[in-house]
């Protein structure tokens, strides 16, 4: 509550006496000590109603009630559950907010993920924080007491999350998605359960999950990330963009993949969340957050590269076409895009001489024209010869009477 509440205190003093305070008022209580004598603090079912009061209908959610119950045989309170993990969570949120990455009521702890089988995958900690970037991050904080192949597993259950669509969802999508695996690719993310729930992320794929380790030694953490990029990759890794140009293609197809960072409580502590401490799945060396969910070699590299692969293409056809131009054997000049159509035009019998330019073709056609109309003027010529006729004198027909 103090690293939350006040981050920037170097001492608890001021969070403790509040919270005396409102012990006074009976409307919270002192639920057990840990081992480091921190006491965790809990509200009482009257401070629980107030909170109620005040939070819900600001839209935030608050917790279940944290009843007191004794044993009836040893008379030990019952219930005091909270461990190590629950303040591990804790603790990686009040780091968050002290970097300023999310609002202290911009929190939210416990949220289930209902999966198709009814299998509901709560995430220990969500955070949004559009401000610094990150409108929305899963976090499951690790304190090494779960198998690393448990961790793949609940990877897997987020990927098949983002895969659902809601109930309401059009016929025909849904439809589309139960004719063949992987159709759900094909739908927009926009259509999908997710975006129901939180807002877009701004980045290619879907909603990023950030693994923390708590309490354990740099080595179980090296152990247990190579098992998630490992056996994980299905969920996590890009894949190639299926394009015409598969050799100029570098860029990755981060759109089905969910964003995995990784980091521990620790680092946080020691360096804060700012600072360039989380390393993605797939990537060597640790970037700040908004470096680490970023995709360079993304969606934006992607159509930089094509519009360069298609210009180069189109370039690359223009000159082998060129270099099949006909040639005039007149007059040696390249044929036109148009006297090129017209030669090989299904009507290339209408084009005259296929193996002549269109300038040549015209010089042909028009001393033929000029031909033409040079026999024509001559057939409608008067004759001029001589037949025994005086001027003037009526013409003789062919047969005349003799005498």
């Amino acid at each position: 509550m103090w690293k939350l509440t006040r981050p920037d205190n170097r001492h608890d003093k001021l969070t403790r006496d509040n919270l005396l305070d409102l012990q006074d008022h009976h409307l919270v209580r002192i639920e057990l000590v840990r081992e480091d004598q921190r006491q965790v603090w809990v509200l009482t079912k009257r401070g629980h109603s107030e909170a109620k009061k005040l939070l819900e209908p600001k839209g935030i959610r608050i917790s279940a009630l944290r009843k007191q119950e004794y044993d009836p045989d040893t008379g030990q309170l019952l219930g005091t559950s909270y461990d190590d993990h629950s303040a591990a969570v804790t603790s990686t949120a009040a780091e968050l907010h002290r970097a300023g990455i999310g609002h202290r009521l911009g929190f939210a702890t416990e949220i289930p993920h209902r999966l198709a089988d009814g299998y509901v995958q709560r995430a220990d900690l969500v955070v949004r924080a559009p401000a610094a970037g990150v409108p929305v991050m899963l976090l499951e904080i690790d304190r090494r007491t779960e198998d690393a192949h448990d961790l793949v597993h609940k990877l897997r259950r987020y990927w098949e999350w983002g895969r659902l669509l809601p109930r309401d969802a059009h016929k025909h999508t849904v439809e589309l998605v139960r004719s063949r695996p992987g159709a759900i690719e094909d739908v927009d993310h926009e259509q999908r359960l997710w975006r129901r729930v939180y807002p877009p992320t701004g980045r290619e794929g879907l909603v990023p999950l950030a693994f923390v380790f708590a309490d354990t030694t740099t080595e179980k953490v090296a152990n247990t990330v190579a098992v998630l990029e490992e056996a994980g990759r299905r969920y996590w890794a890009p894949r190639r963009y299926e394009t015409y140009y598969q050799e100029a293609i570098t860029a990755k197809d981060y759109s089905q993949a969910v964003p995995v960072v990784i980091t521990t409580l620790e680092q946080l502590q020691q360096h804060g969340a700012d600072a360039a401490v989380w390393r993605r799945l797939g990537r060597k060396d640790e970037q700040t957050l908004t470096d680490a969910l970023d995709n360079p070699d993304g969606d934006a590299l992607y159509h930089r590269q094509y519009a360069r692969a298609e210009a180069e293409d189109e370039r690359r056809r223009a000159a082998e076409r060129e270099a099949q131009r006909p040639v005039c054997k007149r007059c040696g000049r390249k044929f036109t895009d148009q006297r090129w159509e017209e030669t090989t035009a299904r009507t290339a019998w209408k084009a005259g001489d296929l193996s002549v330019c269109g300038t040549c073709h015209a010089d042909n056609v028009a001393r033929k024209e000029a031909a033409a109309e040079a026999a024509r003027l001559q057939a409608a010529a008067p004759e001029t010869e001589d037949d025994g006729q005086e001027p003037g004198e009526p013409r003789r027909g062919l047969f005349r009477r003799w005498t």
